[in-house]
């Protein structure tokens, strides 16, 4: 027998007065922005959140421990074959969970095991190599690649340059919220101007003819677009290297403009490697390596190579210090060429 119809009002009543509470991924996401976390951190986290309930039959983390964490940890080294920084950060977004998420505050969370990560040395290129590498890069990424080695940004910091972070006054590039949320000053090369400048007017053009068809907007960081509802078509806002494709905005409805995607240069780059037949791993992160080894060959000093990097500690600079070429095997005469 149904119930009387003024019992379902006062039942949906109800439930409009006591909303489903949010889901647990979702109560994750929320605490991730709340702290500022990056995207791909979020995207991170969540990920493998998901993986450690699955692989645990779907079981509430808040009735599991250390136990199922470190079984999870061991199969992805044991069955997985990741690397240990893989394993880390696995580890990192289970223990945000239970601590930023769930506000669980257990002994046994300060005694799971973390993964010993292994110091490797980078992969540097001659100024020879990077002849040949640039020399098979064309278009834009020909532009990008030289300013990562003349710069030392990482990728994604060249492709999210905006235009009023190149300064062409004080022949500088300011780095907006770099690694670890960090800006940074390093320099801009001289050689560097007129290609830029160039490069540029083109994307004026392509910045009015946008707003000419009632596009000629970016994203714009944390709550800037509230505040400035006009800036997200300004120029000194639009990105340095745009992407070549509209998309819309499902909030706003607006059309906007994203960034060059980073897989048009690493492509670039990895075509570029296979052309010139190098057999040492080399991606865009190499150009990162080399500037900071060469800088170090032409006798700058270690803090300066520090700031324009953006590390926080000089010793992640040091390593630069290991793969310097003194004529080869850091400078010493092999016993066997006096033979």
């Amino acid at each position: 027998m149904e119930p009387p119809i003024s019992v379902k009002v006062v039942r949906m009543l109800q439930n409009a007065r006591d909303p489903q509470p949010p889901r647990l991924l979702d109560r994750v996401r929320a605490a991730l922005r709340a702290r500022h976390y990056s995207y791909r951190t979020e995207q991170a986290y969540v990920g493998w959140i998901r993986r450690f309930i699955v692989f645990n039959g779907k079981r509430h983390p808040r009735d599991m421990g250390d136990v199922e964490i470190n079984t999870f940890l061991s199969h992805l080294a044991t069955e997985g074959h990741v690397a240990a920084s893989t394993q880390n950060q696995a580890l990192a977004a289970l223990l945000f969970l239970y601590q930023d998420v769930l506000g669980m505050r257990v002994p046994w969370l300060e005694c799971l095991v973390r993964a010993r990560k292994p110091a490797r040395l980078p992969v540097v290129l001659s100024r020879d190599e990077v002849k040949r590498l640039l020399a098979g890069v064309q278009g834009t990424p020909n532009l990008i690649c030289r300013l990562l080695y003349g710069t030392g940004m990482r990728l994604l910091e060249g492709l999210r340059l905006r235009v009023k972070d190149v300064d062409f006054e004080r022949n500088e590039i300011i780095v907006r919220e770099g690694k670890g949320d960090k800006d940074r000053r390093t320099v801009l090369p001289a050689s560097l101007r007129a290609p830029l400048e160039e490069h540029l007017a083109g994307v004026r053009a392509l910045h009015d003819a946008d707003l000419a068809a009632g596009a000629g907007s970016v994203r714009l960081p944390g709550a800037l677009a509230t505040k400035y509802p006009s800036a997200p078509r300004e120029w000194p806002w639009q990105w340095v290297f745009p992407a070549r494709n509209l998309w819309r905005d499902e909030a706003t409805g607006a059309l906007m403009r994203h960034h060059l995607h980073e897989s048009a240069v690493q492509k670039a780059v990895r075509a570029a490697v296979v052309q010139a037949g190098f057999t040492k791993p080399v991606g865009c992160h190499t150009l990162r390596h080399s500037f900071a080894t060469h800088l170090l060959e032409d006798g700058y000093d270690i803090r300066t190579i520090q700031e324009l990097l953006g590390h926080k500690d000089v010793s992640t600079t040091m390593i630069y210090t290991h793969v310097l070429n003194r004529v080869g095997g850091r400078g010493v005469r092999s016993p066997v060429d006096r033979l």
